[in-house]
């Protein structure tokens, strides 16, 4: 059996790529063995991300940012291609691996509830929780999910918040007020996960998790739970198209990025010009966004002609840097990238686009 991995630990402004270049390479292994054995696209996308989520150093499952109350919420969302089921969830604290309640969520898509009642395709809080521990998804307390590097950075922007800092106050529904510093960026590396796939059937996956903004105000639902945002994937019998995005939450969101790279893939004869424009056109320059502000985002998208065999991974980002990793059932080893922003490019105000063909043997 064969297939292709694609994964990301998230588009950034201040990375240090030696801490994702093994945990990526170690989930490509993971997928690809699953590929090997007769898994599906959704399989191996799922594993992907849990090993992902469990390194500790990435923004997903143990280890996320913590909110401004110093505890973790994780959003989570996977998409299967041969249907177009989606599933996601937000605001969960007790799960040990979000991408898993999303895959229950998404499988459970196919079949009505009793008394003919349409299943949820997104849960939050508590209720995600408690469907989750009943559908056999692993559970942890939540103080668990907290690791020493996320308690650390915490504290480290918590104290800068009221110290010097430049900050503005949001009234909260309570009438409290909330300080919170205004250059995101710097707050937050941005390194949430992802991975696309495809299997020896054509049909592909995408999937995304995030712990979200560092000091986000609890409750906030991030794009790595957003329908039409955080990943997407459509399969026809001619083309299997799969992204996952990363960076600003609420710009995502906004323009329905993973969504909209999707479709322009369908009609491009040029995976590397469409991705350019689409970056330009639906989102540096999208009438939802703020002209005057640095707009971050990365997407990391797949390409596959099942008549073919063959296919493109492609990889973009507009902040500093992007940590990618990519493996086919043929390869031996995986494939770490960092990709750079060119030095002559702006940060939040132009786009970089890199990619790689590929070949299965099926």
């Amino acid at each position: 059996m064969s297939g292709f991995i694609a994964v990301h630990t998230g588009a950034g402004n201040i990375v240090d790529e030696t801490k994702y270049q093994r945990v990526i390479k170690e989930a490509c292994i993971v997928a690809t063995d699953i590929l090997k054995n007769g898994g599906s696209a959704m399989d191996a996308c799922e594993a992907a991300i849990i090993r992902l989520e469990n390194c500790g150093n990435t923004n997903a499952g143990f280890g996320s940012n913590l909110c401004w109350d110093g505890y973790v919420q994780c959003d989570a969302s996977i998409m299967n291609g041969s249907n177009l089921h989606f599933g996601a969830c937000t605001n969960v604290s007790t799960v040990k691996n979000p991408i898993q309640l999303a895959r229950v969520l998404c499988e459970r898509q196919e079949r009505m509830l009793s008394m003919e009642r349409i299943p949820p395709m997104v849960m939050a809080g508590t209720g995600a929780e408690h469907f989750a521990e009943e559908t056999g998804c692993t559970m942890i307390d939540a103080n668990a999910m907290i690791s020493s590097k996320a308690k650390f950075t915490y504290n480290h922007y918590k104290s800068k918040v009221g110290d010097g800092a430049k900050v503005t106050s949001t009234k909260l529904e309570n009438n409290t007020e909330q300080s919170e510093t205004v250059e995101a960026s710097e707050v937050s590396p941005l390194d949430t996960v992802g991975a696309v796939c495809v299997d020896s059937t054509g049909n592909s996956a995408a999937g995304c998790s995030s712990g979200g903004l560092i000091l986000k105000v609890p409750g906030r639902v991030g794009q790595a739970a957003s329908y039409g945002a955080g990943c997407w994937a459509t399969d026809t019998d001619d083309l299997s198209v799969a992204t996952c995005t990363t960076g600003n939450g609420e710009y995502l969101m906004k323009t329905f990025l993973a969504k909209e790279i999707c479709t322009d893939l369908f009609t491009s004869d040029c995976a590397v010009t469409s991705l350019h424009k689409t970056f330009k056109t639906k989102f540096l320059e999208s009438p939802f966004l703020p002209a005057d502000q640095c707009l971050y985002g990365g997407a990391l998208s797949l390409l596959y002609y099942p008549k073919n065999n063959c296919g493109e991974v492609l990889w973009s980002h507009t902040t500093k840097s992007f940590c990618v990793g990519y493996m086919s059932t043929q390869q031996k080893t995986p494939k770490f990238v960092y990709s750079p922003l060119p030095a002559y490019s702006q940060p939040g105000k132009s786009s970089v686009v890199n990619g790689h063909n590929f070949h299965l043997r099926v």
